[in-house]
């Protein structure tokens, strides 16, 4: 009797464990890279630490120049962003791994654009659900890049300046799912802002509007 009921309980976790598989996620492989966030921050903080300790021990000796002055201050501040990235990150996965009881609810997680080659940028854009994900999120994402045109105000679809990106770009996770392509911006236009719009396809999840600095 006991042996069919654990026999029981490991065909159920291991179907558990596939469906959250299929999903786009394995628990094995978050756990590792949680553990190697943890590592990675560790040393972050050391690196910031060590940063601020040479900045102590060269103002006390007026032994910098401005433009040393301004590099390690430049390296300390990168040091910083470092260490708050990597703990929002980790918060995110360990969320996955125990996700949060309450309200699901729809995030965007990460906005990234960085240089390309060629004049080009390499977006990623992050949407990750909360609270109990039990259940898909399906819905659509819309993304616009504001900015100005020979002194105008101009809005450009991702669609139009990314040949990588569908018109209507479609979502569908129980975790979070990841958008990311290369886009060329119009010689003569100068971004500022990118507008991001998160539209749920039904239930009660609420849509998101947010922008961020380009």
């Amino acid at each position: 009797m006991f042996m069919l009921f654990f026999l029981v309980l490991a065909v159920v976790w291991a179907a558990y464990e596939y469906g959250r598989y299929s999903a786009g996620y394995d628990s094995s492989d978050a756990q590792a890279y949680i553990i190697r966030l943890e590592n990675e921050l560790d040393e972050a903080r050391l690196q910031t630490l060590e940063t601020q300790r040479q900045a102590s021990m060269l103002e006390r000796s007026r032994q910098i120049d401005d433009d040393a002055a301004e590099q390690l201050k430049q390296t300390l501040v990168e040091s910083q962003n470092e260490v708050m990235t990597l703990k929002k990150e980790l918060a995110f996965y360990k969320s996955i791994v125990a996700p949060e009881q309450g309200d699901r609810s729809l995030a965007i997680q990460s906005m990234q654009i960085k240089p390309a080659a060629d004049g080009r940028y390499h977006y990623k854009i992050m949407v990750s659900q909360r609270g109990r994900n039990d259940r898909f999120a399906r819905g659509t994402i819309d993304v616009s890049i504001e900015g100005v045109t020979n002194g105008e105000p101009t809005t450009l679809k991702l669609s139009d300046v990314s040949n990588e990106t569908k018109k209507i770009m479609k979502f569908g996770f129980k975790y979070f799912q990841n958008f990311e392509g290369v886009l060329t911006l119009p010689p003569a236009f100068q971004p500022d802002t990118i507008h991001v719009k998160v539209k749920p396809k039904k239930g009660k999840l609420k849509p998101i509007d947010e922008q961020f600095a380009w």
